[in-house]
């Protein structure tokens, strides 16, 4: 018996047709309402929440990442497989590029980007020396090779604002930092998954080199376009790393992880 596998769908990623017989559920936090698909892939429960809702309705700065981690963390689950659309800061990353990223950097304002608001819990660090999960990272480059495709095993990413795609200008600096990629949506998810205690690996497909390293002006067809074209091989990569992923792990991903207060209500089936 496995492990309960949630996946995140960025932007392209707004379902999974490998899923049995789906079931939609509605979930109550004190945070905000969160919905999911469950269903089954060999035998294996697998959640699917689709990080900017139905039809991309939500810009990266509100969507609720509380609400849809206090959700996830309700229903019992322990690890988590995101994806996201990036663009590269990198030549050797090119479009269509795998990325199984293992370093953030934060560049966000406005978000609410903790659980930990001091009251009765106290002043909470998360330790993230190592943000993403080094056991589904191995999980994901495991269910790559058994379908012989190539990810690039590390990469940074940098998070940005949104929704505006960034300057030239921007762009060089990030690379400076020691950005490999750049997006909108890893962060806070990334780090209220740890405060949670559940482990967590982002899969990056690049989907255009960032401003001033591509040919043309940016823009987000060209973004679902890309999206589109590999989104098949996404799907079977995301359930094939679920089947992949054992229930007894040996990473340090729950540690420091305090009870959290999430909130009575209902949750909804149908």
């Amino acid at each position: 018996m496995g492990a309960s596998v949630a996946v995140i769908g960025g932007t392209g990623v707004y379902e999974s047709a490998y899923l049995e017989d789906p079931q939609k559920i509605t979930v109550e936090t004190k945070f905000g309402r969160a919905l999911l698909w469950q269903g089954r892939y060999h035998n294996r429960e697998i959640y699917f929440l689709a990080r900017h809702g139905g039809g991309h309705a939500l810009p990266p700065h509100l969507i609720n990442y509380r609400a849809n981690i206090a959700a996830l963390r309700k229903l019992g689950i322990s690890a988590v497989i995101a994806t996201a659309a990036v663009g590269s800061l990198r030549p050797e990353m090119a479009p269509g590029s795998l990325v199984l990223i293992d370093q953030f950097i934060d560049f966000t304002r406005g978000r609410r980007s903790t659980f930990f608001e001091g009251g009765p819990e106290g002043v909470i660090h998360v330790d993230l020396t190592t943000p993403y999960c080094p056991e589904l990272r191995r999980a994901v480059l495991r269910a790559g090779s058994s379908l012989g495709e190539k990810i690039v095993n590390g990469g940074c990413y940098l998070c940005t604002e949104g929704p505006r795609f960034e300057t030239p200008a921007e762009i060089r600096m990030f690379a400076q930092w020691g950005a490999d990629l750049v997006g909108m949506t890893n962060v806070p998810e990334v780090v209220l998954a740890r405060e949670a205690g559940l482990c967590y690996a982002t899969i990056a497909l690049v989907s255009n080199f960032a401003a001033g390293l591509s040919s043309a002006p940016l823009s987000h067809q060209e973004v679902l376009a890309e999206m589109a074209r590999k989104k098949g091989l996404l799907d079977r990569l995301l359930v094939e790393t679920a089947v992949e992923i054992g229930a007894e792990r040996a990473c340090h991903c729950s540690e420091g992880a305090v009870p959290l207060d999430l909130g009575e209500g209902t949750d909804e089936r149908s």
